[in-house]
């Protein structure tokens, strides 16, 4: 049983704990983690408490619909109309937050890790580490995977590797990219957006005048009147300080310990394409979860693709 307790005032946040109650003679089957990667990711999903709640927590005005090659502003507002602030200062997220103006946009530039950032990353590890979705993820890929660490502080420093250890994605000079930057932060890449699929990055950067939301993308096997402001997946198009994103496709008032742990038993334990159906209680989501290496095992990209 997972328990836990947070903060939601925007002053100093309390401590909060998350107790860990498995018997000692409890199988990996028995709290639910079994061979379907698919109901696994499900579990996860039904394991994020610390989500927002659409229309509630956060109001989207989604606008109007296209096909990725068209060029036409489908948005004149922005995608966010209101977030609950308050959220933010649940330990997950201000450690999150706290991440995001470590990097430098354009791919090419020296991404060189100083002490101050390395604090703050591992403060992020921790918090997401006492959440459910991340002790679950750590448990089932243990399971399926002899050679990830069982122990907690192996599997940390296996995320950080995964995650936060810089690697070059261009072709010349020092380490300029991780995972985390690309997935969560995004990057410039020939003058176009890459990366980028993170909700709460994606808002505090339109509340600062940098997105330009220029409308959803129409998933494949969705009717337009689908899309609506209780969604929790979208495929978006925008510009980011003048840069195209043809598509970027979202989770919506999600937890980053969510993320973190779908994205990364999918990397350890799926294939490149995962196919999943997730039922968020207000929709029922046909993905595909992308995830692709680079530098020797390290996180290139991860992402999901709404096909319905």
């Amino acid at each position: 049983m997972y328990i836990l307790l947070f903060s939601f005032t925007l002053s100093r946040s309390k401590p909060y704990v998350l107790e860990v109650t498995h018997s000692p003679t409890q199988s990996v089957k028995s709290i639910g983690l079994n061979a379907s990667i698919q109901k696994a990711l499900q579990h996860i999903w039904n394991l994020d408490h610390n989500r927002l709640t659409p229309d509630k927590d956060y109001v989207i005005n989604v606008q109007k619909g296209k096909k990725p090659y068209q060029k036409f502003d489908g948005a004149s507002d922005p995608l966010f109309t209101s977030v609950e602030r308050s959220a933010f200062q649940r330990p997950t997220y201000r450690t999150f937050i706290a991440l995001l103006n470590n990097y430098v946009a354009e791919v090419g530039n020296d991404d060189t890790i100083s002490s101050h950032e390395r604090r703050e990353i591992w403060s992020f590890i921790r918090a997401i580490m006492q959440t459910a979705p991340m002790q679950f993820a750590h448990k089932y890929c243990a399971a399926q995977d002899e050679n990830i660490p069982s122990d907690l502080n192996g599997f940390s420093k296996l995320i950080y590797d995964i995650w936060f250890e810089p690697y070059k994605r261009s072709h010349r000079g020092k380490p300029d990219s991780s995972g985390f930057e690309h997935v969560f932060v995004g990057e410039i890449k020939n003058d176009k957006v890459t990366g980028f699929h993170n909700w709460i990055r994606f808002y505090l950067e339109e509340k600062k005048g940098n997105i330009d939301y220029r409308g959803y993308i129409k998933p494949r096997n969705k009717r337009e009147s689908n899309i609506d402001s209780d969604d929790q997946a979208l495929s978006i198009q925008f510009l980011w300080n003048g840069h195209e994103k043809f598509v970027g496709s979202s989770f919506i008032g999600v937890s980053p310990e969510f993320e973190m742990a779908l994205y990364t038993v999918c990397f350890l334990i799926g294939e490149e394409e995962t196919t999943v159906e997730i039922e968020t209680g207000n929709d029922l989501f046909d993905l595909h979860v992308k995830c692709f290496k680079m530098a020797r095992g390290k996180v290139g990209t991860s992402y999901v693709e709404i096909v319905g």
